[in-house]
């Protein structure tokens, strides 16, 4: 099974780089990455079920990954952000 971090680089290839970087710092972030790719897996294998939930977990998950990704643009974000430090007098 292919890790979190390298399934989030795979889905925001535009921004790999970034992600690799604030996978290196961050575990709460290595750890989004680890639940995306389980969302998405867990999704793949509701798709190919025929129980009668199958629709209603799918939308589920699709819930979640879609949340999740919001989560990561977010986080990237914010970490591309470099606080302004006042000048020195």
């Amino acid at each position: 099974m292919e890790n979190g971090v390298g399934f989030v680089i795979g889905c925001f290839k535009e921004r790999a780089k970034a992600i690799e970087e604030l996978a290196a710092r961050k575990e709460g972030f290595r750890d989004l990455c680890d639940d995306f790719l389980t969302a998405h897996d867990e999704k793949l294998q509701w798709e190919g079920s025929s129980a009668p939930e199958r629709g209603e977990r799918i939308a589920e998950y699709q819930e979640l990954i879609d949340s999740m990704r919001i989560e990561i643009e977010l986080t990237l974000d914010r970490a591309a952000i470099v606080p302004l430090r006042p000048p020195r007098r």
